[in-house]
């Protein structure tokens, strides 16, 4: 499976700090609530998710490594912790398992799965390979419904995913639901409240599986329906305040979703004392300079220093076609860019990221960190020791949605909260080949016409990423009774959750037919449109 675009824009500093992890320098402004939920990561596909659903009922959750320390644990001081899923058995060489005492500190637990077998394992009960595994629906029979399952009917459908299942309950526990291939599929300790399920109430195929975990957080946890987004920001704010005091702050913005809000929760702390870097590298939209600093300096009277640096990145992009090489190229120039800007600002302390907490997550193992490493990301590592800044991450413990719920609070348009996602690399993995000025302004044009039409038509909103790509060849037409030879241009437009995986999008005919003609009529130097049909995977939504 392809991955998404690597972005230099948000990585800054990927490539010279990856091990130079300095934790006194980082400033995570930490969430401040009463009540939190802690998701102890198994290496399950749905741990994200089981966080998601928490956070969905207004109580705020933290996913940690499975095997995180007690001391860590009465620290933070949870209102009750759930075991995720994950792909291994109890009984595999090496199996995660957490630290024992988690069962004697009186706080309500919830097993998922893995979690349920990991409980059953540790407590004295035996797990063994099932007789008949489960895979996808199933039809669960609740035989007690109390706490766990209150207000649930005697029978649902649930998702299943297991080849283990609960051979013997530990001493103390009892059954209270099966189903007709699992003799045991949730147990209970009433005295201690701990509870497991061998399905995933976390995923959308199970049945009043919100209900589930509302009762756990609810009526087992004590937790309040408190975690919302406008107090969310008025803390952010006072941290922000607190952390910075009357000192600077430089942020990379890219006029992404990310870096936007980043920008305007720091700006609301600390005002004029943030400092915006804009790099223009001459790899952007049609008009995305101005459009950035018409929002950001104009609107909201940021701090905003837009670098021209287009020259810099087509000279060192000249002659080259591999997609790879053009990504550490413009990965390369843009921490060169940053940094000599940055420089130039005197009085900086601190370095401002749009760091989410996906990233945080991605870039953390699940066998002595949360869920497998997906990438690495530059600004969960550290910073280089030459920039000597201190990191404010005021987005770091959210996830995206949550990060447009505060853009709209605080006044961002919705051309930028709901913006299409945008390659890092910019328009150069959308030039096929070499990177030249020419190709560029045939690209930005015709890119610009494909968004035109897709939002006349009222698409873009349903559409995860639109797109024009200039393809490496040239083709034979006739334009006004004479013979042409002139470029190609691709239409992608395909819809997608996550980016991970993607389909085309059927468009109208008499869409895509308005489309072709206004490419060939209004941008000179291209005589053909075609449209791409492929899905992820096998094809990624980028060309390069």
């Amino acid at each position: 499976m392809g991955r998404r675009a690597k972005n230099p824009r948000k990585k800054i500093f990927r490539k010279i700090f990856r091990k130079k992890h300095r934790p006194e320098s980082n400033v995570n402004l930490p969430v401040r609530t009463k009540d939190v939920i802690l998701v102890l990561d198994f290496g399950s596909q749905y741990t994200q998710l089981i966080a998601r659903r928490i956070r969905e009922n207004k109580v705020f959750s933290r996913i940690v490594p499975y095997n995180i320390s007690m001391q860590e644990i009465i620290d933070i001081n949870p209102k009750g912790l759930i075991l995720s899923g994950g792909p291994m058995s109890v009984y595999d060489k090496g199996a995660p398992l957490p630290h024992k005492d988690i069962f004697k500190i009186n706080k309500p637990i919830l097993g998922i799965c893995y979690g349920m077998q990991a409980i059953t394992h540790m407590m004295g009960g035996s797990v063994e390979k099932s007789k008949a595994r489960e895979f996808g629906r199933a039809e669960l029979f609740i035989d007690s419904n109390k706490d766990l399952f209150f207000n649930l009917p005697t029978n649902l459908t649930c998702w299943m995913s297991h080849g283990d299942g609960i051979k013997k309950m530990p001493n103390g526990f009892i059954k209270i639901a099966h189903t007709l291939n699992a003799p045991v599929a949730a147990i209970a300790n009433r005295h201690k409240k701990i509870f497991g399920v061998q399905f995933h109430p976390e995923v959308v195929h199970t049945q009043r599986g919100s209900q589930i975990l509302l009762n756990f957080l609810f009526q087992l946890c004590g937790c309040l329906p408190r975690w919302t987004m406008d107090k969310f920001v008025n803390s952010g704010i006072k941290q922000i305040k607190e952390t910075v005091g009357n000192k600077k702050v430089v942020l990379g913005l890219s006029g992404g979703v990310d870096s936007s809000v980043a920008a305007m929760l720091i700006h609301k702390a600390i005002g004029k004392n943030l400092h915006c870097i804009f790099v223009d590298n001459g790899l952007l939209r049609k008009n995305e300079v101005v459009n950035v600093q018409k929002t950001f300096k104009g609107h909201f009277n940021m701090n905003l220093h837009t670098i021209d640096a287009q020259s810099k990145f087509l000279q060192r992009l000249k002659g080259i076609s591999d997609p790879e090489q053009k990504r550490k190229i413009i990965g390369d120039e843009f921490v060169k860019v940053f940094q000599d800007a940055a420089r130039k600002i005197k009085g900086v302390d601190f370095l401002g990221q749009g760091t989410l907490y996906p990233d945080v997550i991605e870039s953390i193992s699940a066998h002595g960190g949360p869920s497998a490493v997906i990438k690495t990301h530059h600004n969960v590592g550290g910073l280089p020791k030459t920039m000597k800044l201190k990191l404010v991450e005021p987005l770091r413990d959210l996830f995206k949605d949550e990060v447009r719920t505060i853009g709209k609070y605080l006044g961002l348009a919705e051309n930028i909260l709901k913006r299409q996602p945008f390659p890092g690399p910019g328009l150069a993995i959308r030039v096929i080949g070499e990177v030249t000025q020419e190709r560029l302004e045939i690209l930005k044009e015709a890119d610009e016409r494909v968004l035109e039409e897709i939002k006349k038509a009222g698409f873009y909103n349903d559409i995860w990423q639109s797109f024009a790509v200039l393809l490496p060849i040239k083709t034979v037409g006739v334009m006004g009774d004479q013979r042409t030879y002139e470029n190609v241009i691709a239409i992608r437009c395909v819809t997608s959750v996550d980016g991970m995986t993607a389909d085309w999008v059927n468009l109208p005919h008499e869409l895509l037919g308005k489309i072709s003609n206004r490419i060939i009529n209004e941008v000179p130097g291209v005589n053909r449109v075609v449209y791409d049909v492929s899905s992820k995977p096998p094809a990624t939504i980028e060309w390069e």
